[in-house]
């Protein structure tokens, strides 16, 4: 097949670009090759020289007939992910690009045979809790009260008590941040716009994703190359809340299996599926992780009561709906963690920018203490 795929010089998008190679198709990638994630807008090495490179902007119609020419399925991974404040540029790049692709399908009768669109696991927000007197419950973001008292569990909505964090299915949605309603947006779109025009559309639900080539430029989210910075300055890593939240890693590798699987499985079509590894790590744990892959096992989190506003406590992703279509995830947070630090020091650029990214994030009230 001749497949599309948007943001191809990216974390996720060039270790599916590697495997749709391997499986002999042949690939196109469009991307804007924007900073801070690419350095200077070039043309990252580990992008092979048998893709072809279209350099454009998703929110482009340009760009997008030029790559979708000749094309029979698209991967549509270019977005826009930060904890930062301006809003309308995640619903511009996530959500109007995702309108646009399909736009331009239905209107020049396109014959592409299926998208694929990453989606997140923050779709959920909280996802699934259970109360010990109150059975199942899905809340809602925590407040801003709550947080500047540094109260960091989830409480049931009917009693109050803190609830246990059960592993959340495809079931319930309830996104509390822009990056998670822009992504549910995108999501939306494709799988029932694609459904109502024959255009077979499937909506990855991505955990939190690690593994090389996630870009330490981009240093506003991501524990994984904020806690590698860090460590490798002989910093102790920086910790949000108290490090108890929960959360859902999953080895990049295992992505791009997944993301193959669904292109080929009609199975697959009109759904959305959770992408992630089937456990749970807190926050301290996977800072331990870090560490010792790092060789600073000595270098202790610091946990400042810190928060990021519109953060969620936290969340597990069940993936049985993806599991029965033949995928496990094979990899692990500490097969992340060193592949991550071997490429990170091999890179020119390297160097530690969280001092300045925090800074930032707590002048725009993006990070806060109270």
């Amino acid at each position: 097949m001749k497949i599309l795929v948007t943001g191809g010089a990216g974390f996720i998008g060039s270790h599916t670009v590697d495997l749709l190679l391997k499986r002999g198709h042949n690939v196109r990638v469009l991307d804007a090759l924007e900073p801070p994630v690419h350095r200077d807008r070039r043309v990252p090495d580990y992008l092979p020289h048998e893709v072809e490179l279209v350099r454009g902007d998703v929110r482009d119609r340009a760009a997008w007939e030029r790559a979708l020419e000749g094309m029979d399925a698209v991967y549509h991974f270019a977005a826009y992910q930060d904890y930062l404040p301006d809003f309308s540029k995640f619903f511009h790049v996530n959500a109007v690009s995702t309108a646009l692709l399909y736009e331009i399908v239905v209107e020049k009768r396109l014959p592409i045979r299926k998208i694929v669109v990453a989606s997140s696991q923050s779709v959920y927000g909280e996802g699934k809790y259970r109360c010990a007197a109150h059975g199942v419950h899905y809340p809602g973001q925590r407040s801003a009260e709550q947080l500047a008292r540094h109260v960091w569990e989830v409480g049931c909505p009917v009693c109050g008590s803190p609830m246990k964090p059960e592993m959340t299915d495809e079931a319930v949605v309830k996104p509390h941040n822009s990056y998670a309603m822009s992504k549910y947006s995108e999501e939306m779109i494709a799988v029932n716009l694609g459904r109502r025009y024959g255009i077979p559309s499937v909506g990855m639900r991505y955990s939190i994703t690690q593994g090389p080539r996630q870009s330490f430029r981009n240093a506003y989210s991501g524990v994984l190359r904020i806690f590698a910075m860090q460590l490798l300055a002989g910093e102790r890593p920086t910790v949000y809340e108290d490090g108890l939240q929960l959360r859902d890693y999953v080895y990049v590798g295992d992505v791009a299996q997944a993301n193959v699987l669904v292109l080929a499985d009609g199975r697959a079509d009109y759904q959305a599926f959770n992408v992630g590894a089937g456990r749970a790590w807190t926050v301290l744990e996977f800072a331990s992780i870090m560490a010792e892959a790092a060789g600073r096992s000595g270098l202790e989190p610091r946990v400042l009561g810190e928060y990021r506003f519109g953060d969620t406590r936290h969340i597990i992703s069940d993936i049985s709906k993806l599991r029965a279509l033949g995928w496990e995830p094979l990899g692990s947070p500490e097969q992340s963690a060193r592949a991550y630090l071997s490429w990170a020091q091999a890179q020119p650029d390297f160097r530690n920018y969280t001092a300045e990214a925090r800074a930032h994030m707590r002048q725009v009230g993006a990070v806060r203490s109270q």
